[in-house]
């Protein structure tokens, strides 16, 4: 009997996947538990059309991320701080710290979460960080620190 999951079923598989699985298993167990429908045209339809919707959805979100990895490529963020003897910052730079200054100085919008800081920036000069968009579209935000 052919049925599309309704949730995820271990051994079976995914969400929305079309599976084929003996007549018993189907009746007995995914059926009464509400974990499967069996396939008719229309479950068949809404099934194609929701899977439409979802590539297009995960399309334009990729293109926004990769509009925007282009344009921090091309950005050098700087940052004003105080700092006392040798170049070292009386405290730190942290990633909220490098969003405001990206959305100020800049004008673009960046989550302080996708800022990927193994610690906090304690020293003058030139640094690179690692910023993950979306899965797969990384890319590197030069930050120079200076002298308040």
């Amino acid at each position: 009997m052919k049925v599309i999951l309704l949730e995820d079923v271990k051994g079976q598989g995914k969400k929305d996947d079309i599976v084929n699985v003996s007549d018993g298993y189907a009746r007995n167990f995914l059926l009464p538990r509400k974990l499967a429908l069996e396939v008719n045209e229309r479950i068949l339809h809404e099934v194609k059309s929701k899977k439409t919707v979802q590539d297009n959805k995960l399309q334009r979100e990729t293109d926004i991320a990769k509009k925007l990895a282009q344009k921090i490529a091309a950005i050098e963020v700087i940052i004003k701080a105080r700092c006392g003897e040798g170049g070292k910052l009386f405290g730190s730079v942290t990633a909220k710290e490098i969003a405001e200054a990206l959305k100020k100085d800049h004008n673009t919008e960046l989550d302080k979460r996708k800022i990927v800081m193994d610690e906090p920036i304690k020293t003058l000069g030139n640094h690179v960080l690692d910023v993950k968009l979306y899965p797969e579209i990384g890319v590197r935000l030069k930050i120079r620190v200076e002298k308040e």
